[in-house]
């Protein structure tokens, strides 16, 4: 999967992956020190990051940081001299119907997903290169909803509506958004196999290829969204292609 990719195109570049200890995070953080870059991961479990670390060598450093918490994320970024990109996945959430959520559970995405990455971005800006690059972590669902998660939805296209945002006001810094649908990977690992098998059977049914993305296949988006000068304020769909018809 790092063939598309020049052995230096993140040459003395470095790569802030919250989320970076699984995952899409993991997976890009393996395509960036691949590239020559030194990618620095965050997370709330020391574990997790420390093995993904020992994994990617020595391009790879890790702290402990709660999305949740602005202080643990200043504290995060004051380890860092140049941050060249940011790409954020920790995100904890609630999804479901208007009728069956409380109003408490159905804020949790923007809460979690939305306000944490606006908070990482934030605390990040003292440190930005010039020719930064922001990776917001949106979803499928902001345009092509596939359940009752209007909350969800909303918070996916509010996400999307900050990278534009965030494009306009921190140029030359680009900032982008990438909207995977769902994925074949760690997060879907974890729920019950039933569940599961479900949920690939429908979304395998409304993808126009036929088959449920790959966590490598998003990272290659990501690693294109980072690398790629002219592309800003954009939001990139790793999907699948869904269809309703």
């Amino acid at each position: 999967m790092t063939s598309f990719l020049s052995e230096t195109a993140f040459a003395d570049r470095t790569v802030v992956l919250i989320g970076g200890g699984t995952g899409i995070g993991l997976a890009v953080a393996r395509l960036v020190t691949a590239a020559g870059g030194n990618v620095v991961l965050g997370g709330r479990t020391a574990a997790t990051l420390e093995a993904a670390a020992s994994e990617l060598g020595d391009a790879a450093r890790w702290a402990v940081v709660d999305t949740s918490d602005q202080d643990t994320i200043d504290t995060f970024f004051a380890g860092i001299e140049t941050v060249h990109g940011i790409f954020t996945t920790a995100a904890d959430y609630v999804t479901g119907s208007i009728a069956d959520l409380s109003v408490e559970q159905a804020a949790t995405p923007f809460q979690s997903k939305f306000w944490g990455q606006y908070r990482v971005v934030k605390s990040a800006l003292p440190k930005l290169a010039a020719d930064a690059s922001i990776v917001l972590m949106s979803g499928a669902a902001s345009i092509r909803p596939a359940g009752n998660a209007p909350a969800y939805t909303a918070a996916n296209a509010a996400i999307e509506g900050l990278a534009r945002g965030l494009a306009f006001e921190l140029a030359p810094i680009r900032v982008n958004a990438v909207a995977p649908g769902t994925v074949d990977g760690h997060l879907w690992d974890q729920r019950d196999p039933a569940v599961r098998a479900a949920a690939f059977d429908f979304y395998t049914s409304i993808s126009t290829i036929g088959r449920m993305g790959t966590e490598p296949e998003v990272a290659q988006a990501v690693v294109y969204l980072l690398l790629n000068t002219v592309t800003t304020g954009s939001t990139l769909f790793p999907d699948g292609g869904y269809s309703f018809r």
